[in-house]
């Protein structure tokens, strides 16, 4: 069968059609609401995320005058130099750190198994809006901290491996970040 002009041109007016048809049935339906992002001076979303176990937790249900979330994953170099630094604070001091993270469940369990710390560990969700995103890490950068008040308020927020001063000044309930 050969097409003649007439017939590619009504093809393509008849795809025109329905794609403009779909297009206009796509804006009706409704919309999921964006994901609330914290930043800095605003309420930490009380996410529940999953332990290693399977089990569900929310950020809430970690108490201390201080949080202190480390978003790390088993591949990141950094994430592991900063580690002995946190799991020395989760004993020693009154904050609560918890560890997010940023990877699959079975590399997460196999490099605690060789790297055990001393703070709970969740898992972040990785597709987007990923855990770390919902607190204004838009790069995806590993590792990335969030310090929260005892009331849940983002009070400070960063990128790359915390050193021991800035540790020290996060983990002081008396100091302002």
């Amino acid at each position: 069968m050969r097409i003649t002009p007439t017939r590619l041109i009504l093809g393509l007016a008849i795809a025109a059609g329905l794609a403009a048809e779909w297009q206009q049935w796509h804006a009706r339906q409704p919309q999921p609401p964006a994901p609330q992002v914290a930043g800095l001076g605003d309420l930490a979303p009380d996410l529940q995320l999953n332990d290693l176990q399977g089990h569900p937790h929310h950020l809430s249900e970690y108490p201390g005058p201080r949080r202190i979330l480390n978003f790390w994953a088993s591949w990141c170099g950094p994430c592991l130099d900063e580690m002995p630094a946190l799991d020395h604070a989760a004993t020693s001091s009154q904050a609560s750190i918890i560890g997010i993270a940023m990877d699959r469940p079975a590399a997460a369990r196999q490099f605690l198994q060789d790297h055990p710390v001393h703070y709970p560990i969740l898992l972040g969700q990785l597709k987007p809006p990923s855990t770390s995103a919902r607190f204004d890490d838009n790069g995806g950068l590993l590792p990335y901290s969030v310090l929260l008040d005892a009331s849940g308020k983002v009070l400070a927020r960063h990128a790359g491996a915390l050193d021991p001063a800035m540790l020290a000044r996060w983990l002081d309930p008396a100091s302002t970040p």
